[in-house]
C-alpha cells in the first residue's frame, strides 16, 4: 500500500493559553489505583517549541519523569530542541525524549550525546517495565526532516523487541501512531498511521503505545491488550499520565484548558 501521510498540513502552533484548569478525557482508563513510589510518568509530544505551559502540569512534582514522544520543534535543530529540553529539565523530574518528523536529524544526535534519547533505545522504567522508543514518521508529501519508510520502522521495532525480551511489560513510545485506530485519523476520517507500528503492536502486545503526530486525533483505544494513546499536541494542552501500579500499567489522558 502507499506510504501513509501525516498531518493534513504542517502544523504551526499558536502557543496561546493564559491560564489552566485540568480536565479529563471521558475515554481515559480508570486511574484511581495509586502508583508505586516513583512510578508516575508524564507523556506528551508535538510541543513545537511551545513551552510556556510546562509548569502548569499539576503532576510534575510527583512524577518520576517526562517522556517526550517527538516534534520538540517546528522544523528546528539543536538550538530549538535545547530550549524545549531545558524547560522540562527545570522541573523536578528527569526527561527522556526523541525526534518527531518535524525535528532535524541533528536533534537525534544531540539527544543521544546527552544520554536522554529514546529513538531506537530501550529504557528501563522499572525492573518489570521497559520503554521502547521509535521517533520520526513515515513519508509525507511535505518532505519534513525525519521521515522513514515502513520497512525501516519494522527493522527498528524488531531490534527493540529483541533487546527488551527480558521484561514482563513493554511500553512503546512511537511518534507515528499505529494504522487504523482512533489515534491516526486526519480531518475527513482517513487513517494515516504506520502499518509497521500496527503490526508490532499486534504481534508483541505492549501494555501501552504512547504516540502523537496527528494532532486532531487525541484519543485512547485498545488493540488487543495494548492501550494506544494519543494525547494530542502539548502546544494545545494535551498530555497523558503513565502509571506503573502493582497490578500493571495504566494510562489516562489529560488536557490543560484555557
Amino acid at each position: 500500500m502507499p506510504s501513509p501521510v501525516p498531518e493534513s498540513a504542517p502544523y504551526i502552533p499558536s502557543c496561546s493559553s493564559p491560564s489552566a484548569r485540568l480536565t479529563r478525557f471521558a475515554d481515559s482508563t480508570d486511574d484511581r489505583e495509586q502508583p508505586d513510589s516513583g512510578r508516575l510518568w508524564i507523556a506528551l509530544g508535538d510541543i513545537h517549541g511551545c513551552i510556556r505551559r510546562v509548569r502548569e502540569i499539576p503532576e510534575l512534582g510527583q512524577a518520576a519523569g517526562v517522556i517526550l514522544t517527538g516534534d520538540l520543534t517546528n522544523l528546528g535543530g539543536v538550538a530549538a530542541a535545547r530550549t524545549v529540553i531545558e524547560a522540562f529539565q527545570a522541573a523536578p523530574p528527569g526527561v527522556l525524549a526523541q525526534i518527531g518528523n518535524m525535528d532535524r536529524a541533528e536533534v537525534n544526535d544531540w539527544l543521544e550525546a546527552k544520554g536522554i534519547n529514546l529513538h531506537r533505545n530501550v529504557r528501563e522504567l522499572s525492573p518489570e517495565v521497559a520503554l521502547l522508543g521509535v521517533g520520526g514518521s513515515t513519508f509525507s508529501p511535505f518532505g519534513t526532516p525525519s521521515e522513514f519508510p515502513e520497512a525501516r520502522f519494522s527493522e527498528w521495532l524488531e531490534d527493540l523487541a529483541r533487546r527488551a525480551g527480558g521484561y514482563k511489560d513493554l511500553v512503546l513510545a512511537a511518534h507515528n501512531p499505529p494504522y487504523n485506530t482512533v489515534c491516526d485519523r486526519i480531518e475527513g476520517g482517513r487513517h494515516v498511521g504506520s502499518t509497521a507500528i500496527r503490526d508490532f503492536i499486534e504481534e508483541y502486545q505492549p501494555a501501552a503505545c504512547l504516540c502523537g503526530h496527528i494532532h486532531e486525533s487525541a484519543g485512547i483505544q485498545r488493540v488487543g491488550r495494548t492501550l494506544v494513546v494519543n494525547p494530542g499536541s502539548f502546544s494545545t494542552g494535551g498530555y497523558a499520565l503513565l502509571t506503573l501500579t502493582r497490578s500493571g500499567v495504566r494510562v489516562a489522558l489529560r488536557r490543560l484548558e484555557n
